[in-house]
């Protein structure tokens, strides 16, 4: 399983609480310990985005997959 694959099946354990609240996420990288999110729905442009990024989304992951070392978002 390469990285992307298990950063995917990571954040099925965030997605549920994403799209309760009408957003939700895509990856659209993972290389390199860098992983690279779009947020999409709700989430786009929410004050608390960074948030839920770092502190949700982020914080599953690299629990997750180790050898991930930062999430960022882009805006693709």
């Amino acid at each position: 399983m390469d990285l992307k694959e298990k950063v995917e099946k990571a954040i099925e354990d965030v997605r549920g609480f994403l799209q309760a609240e009408g957003g939700d996420c895509e990856i659209v990288e993972a290389k390199d310990g860098i992983v690279k999110v779009k947020l999409v729905g709700s989430c786009r442009g929410c004050p608390f985005s960074q948030i839920t990024l770092k502190m949700r989304i982020e914080a599953i992951i690299k629990d997750r997959v180790p050898e991930v070392k930062e999430v960022v978002e882009v805006e693709e």
